[in-house]
């Protein structure tokens, strides 16, 4: 399986987290991770905190709540990193 770092990386460079890369990131944080993978994932959430990297998650609440259809981006296919 990725790195904590590395699925934050391909994140950071998308500027977008998908639903799907939130999930890995919940399940590569129950394992056991060191402090570079700690580090990303800080940066991550900081990235995500001022704008710099948009969370589908989010966007999708938010559009259910004005009625909107949720259209994704078209770099979100970064998202899911394969699992060697």
């Amino acid at each position: 399986m990725a790195s904590i770092s590395d699925l934050v990386q391909k994140i950071l460079l998308a500027g977008y987290l998908t639903i799907e890369a939130e999930e890995q990131l919940r399940k590569l944080l129950t394992t056991q991770y060191n402090d570079e993978d700690l580090n990303a994932f800080v940066t991550l959430q900081e990235a995500a905190m001022t704008g710099q990297v948009r969370q589908e998650s989010r966007e999708r609440l938010q559009r259910s709540s004005t009625g909107k259809r949720f259209t994704p981006p078209l770099s979100c296919c970064y998202a899911s990193i394969e699992q060697r």
